[in-house]
């Protein structure tokens, strides 16, 4: 059956590369910058993710940048001439500014060409836990979903995509300008790895500490345990790592003790999210509770005077 719309995705979603292949899903890749120069995310395509988290071992400090006008123009068009309704899910607007720039390219070209379905949607997720919402927006997209009900749908879904991930340090996230310099400090002068999540705006977010991995691998599939869905016939995880393979070995161990079928999504965090990471990150992410239901009563107001659902 011929799909009802097209997907768009952009490399920070750190969806494995054969997946974005093999589904025919458009991908739109960010830059990233090392001392020999600017290289694009491909998803590791041109280099390894051991190579690139090596660099970083080594001494290497890449920066990144957004998605350019371009780019995305050069994308979009395409998507207009295939005459398929097209859906962008795009990497958190709180991350970065690329998906206000996309919303202006996209108004632009559909002035252009009047009748042109073309939607960008803020998942407001970033990484693995971009990866999940892509992936199921897949199957929805195989299924039938119709691009207007696939941006509907997404939106709602993002809320229920769970993630909790461990950082060896909060040095790379502070020399990115995503956490605040007295937080990094402070989680180095405890000696302790920093578990972080994102929150309902998309950002990221310090959720605990853990002494030591191990006990942060615990932690990890402590979370999965606690908020995990629990009618999914087959759960769906994804575990994304940054050159830390051993680590990932455990934390399957440690999600299947006591969930026997699980279908397990692997991927290397890719060199953009990688750049502000830092080697030695995993992550958990699956479907499961509703992370809205936690809103305090003042988080639930401010959403609907900004004209969000709570």
């Amino acid at each position: 059956m011929q799909p009802q719309c097209n997907l768009i995705v952009d490399s920070c979603c750190d969806l494995p590369r054969e997946v974005v292949v093999r589904e025919g899903v458009e991908l739109v890749e960010f830059t990233y910058i090392t001392s020999d120069g600017a290289h694009q995310d491909d998803l590791y395509q041109s280099t390894t993710a051991h190579a690139f988290f090596q660099g970083m071992r080594d001494g290497e400090e890449p920066s990144t940048s957004q998605l350019t006008i371009p780019v995305l123009q050069e994308t979009f068009q395409r998507a207009i001439d295939s005459g398929v309704p097209t859906v962008f899910l795009c990497f958190s607007s709180a991350l970065s500014g690329s998906y206000d720039v996309a919303v202006m390219v996209r108004d632009q070209l559909v002035e252009q060409n009047p009748g042109a379905e073309l939607y960008v949607v803020d998942t407001k997720l970033a990484s693995v836990a971009e990866a999940l919402l892509v992936y199921e927006a897949i199957r929805q997209r195989d299924a039938g979903m119709t691009a207007k009900e696939m941006v509907a749908w997404a939106e709602e879904a993002r809320y229920f995509v769970n993630a909790l991930f461990m950082v060896e340090d909060l040095e790379a996230l502070r020399r990115g300008g995503r956490i605040p310099a007295s937080v990094a400090y402070a989680g180095g002068k405890l000696d302790v790895k920093p578990l972080l999540n994102i929150d309902m705006d998309g950002k990221l977010a310090l959720a605990g500490v853990a002494r030591g991995r191990k006990k942060g691998i615990k932690q990890l599939a402590d979370y999965y345990a606690k908020n995990r869905a629990e009618k999914q016939p087959v759960p769906h995880v994804v575990i994304g790592d940054a050159d830390c393979p051993k680590d990932v070995e455990r934390l399957k161990e440690l999600v299947t003790k006591d969930v026997e079928s699980v279908l397990f999504l692997e991927s290397s965090i890719g060199p953009v999210i990688g750049s502000h990471v830092g080697p030695g990150m995993i992550a958990v992410v699956f479907w499961g509770s509703d992370r809205r239901e936690g809103l305090s009563v003042a988080d639930r107001i401010a959403r609907r005077v900004r004209g969000e659902s709570a």
